[in-house]
């Protein structure tokens, strides 16, 4: 049984009990009595906890001898996007403000049910939904920018002002005239080897990167929204591309450092903390003692670990790599199996 990199056995089991799809993609399970491995959220009937094994990998319950599952398709990566709606979302990207109707969709050899079903799952809200979140968007830097609000609701294919102005306000909470004067948090999912993350950013950079089933994580973004004075929108950032291809090369192993613009929101003191975060080295440790040295504070050591845990931008800013001073794995949002993990692969470069 492979456990490295896991969390532990009870957390799985219990995860394969409930069919969580927050684990798709951490763990796998071969059942011993069928011979087969699983996803965690495989409707297939349980089995007892000591007849299940656990993997890091499907090619690791393969080499043990199991074969993938034909109810939950374990080989095929969960959530990703389908080759069937590749087309779709090509189209979308290079023009945001598309009207797309059934019988559109249909056109293209696309079922609307399936479609709306795969934005449902994968981002909690339907396929109308999603185009309308990416039209008031470009609506927003349209209007922030200097674009006429009557122009810039014509051109994003509403029919009257009226409905525009109250699709705006639901989307973000405020009337489009008042664009100029405020700002949105355009956030997105985004799919990593420890589950989805929930990335966030504005026009001066990622401002959000949380696992998506961190418990403080609406708190999180509550504080966020404070600081920022702004509004949160679902929708494309052109940033998001950059962040997704850099967190898969991270998490492939070949980079050690990340290069993208940040917009840190926090007090003074927060935002030092995780300016001397960034200073740790890939593949390097440190202790909250040691972190609160180095910014010459030698005694607020409490402090620095709960500056620590408010860090909104993970791995990024990684304060995965702060440790207690006996060497112990503590406090980390994303839990601590993620923590160990990441510590586990940054150390494979041998630094």
């Amino acid at each position: 049984m492979t456990t490295t990199s896991l969390p532990d056995i009870s957390t799985m089991y219990q995860a394969l009990v409930n069919k969580d799809t927050n684990f798709e993609g951490i763990f796998f399970a071969g059942i011993k009595t069928t011979g087969i491995f699983c996803r965690p959220s495989c409707t297939a009937r349980k089995p007892k906890p000591e007849n299940v094994e656990y993997y890091s990998s499907a090619s690791d319950a393969i080499r043990h001898g199991y074969r993938p599952c034909k109810v939950c398709h374990p080989m095929e990566l969960k959530d990703a996007t389908p080759t069937w709606l590749e087309g779709l979302l090509k189209e979308i990207a290079a023009d945001p403000a598309i009207r797309l109707r059934s019988a559109d969709l249909r056109a293209r050899g696309l079922q609307p049910e399936r479609i709306s079903r795969w934005f449902k799952k994968t981002h909690g809200l339907t396929f109308q939904a999603y185009l309308r979140m990416l039209r008031i968007n470009q609506a927003f830097g349209q209007i922030k920018y200097g674009e006429r609000v009557t122009d810039t609701a014509f051109s994003n294919g509403y029919e009257s002002l009226s409905g525009f102005g109250d699709s705006f306000k639901k989307a973000t909470g405020f009337a489009p005239a008042e664009s100029i004067r405020k700002r949105v948090i355009t956030v997105t999912r985004l799919l990593t080897p420890l589950g989805p993350m929930l990335a966030g950013a504005t026009d001066e950079g990622i401002c959000l990167l949380e696992f998506t089933d961190r418990r403080m994580l609406e708190t999180q973004i509550s504080r966020l929204k404070k600081y920022l004075k702004a509004e949160v929108v679902a929708g494309e950032h052109s940033l998001f591309k950059q962040l997704d291809e850099q967190l898969r090369q991270y998490f492939d192993g070949i980079r050690k450092d990340f290069d993208l613009p940040l917009n840190l929101s926090g007090t003074p003191f927060q935002e030092q903390v995780w300016a001397e975060l960034q200073k740790i080295p890939n593949g390097k440790t440190r202790s909250y003692k040691e972190q609160a040295e180095n910014i010459g504070n030698p005694k607020a050591v409490r402090a620095v670990a709960k500056a620590n845990g408010d860090n909104r931008i993970s791995i990024i800013i990684p304060c995965h790599r702060v440790i207690g001073s006996d060497g112990a794995l503590t406090g980390y949002g994303g839990g601590l199996w993620r923590k160990k993990w990441l510590l586990e692969h940054e150390g494979n470069w041998g630094n």
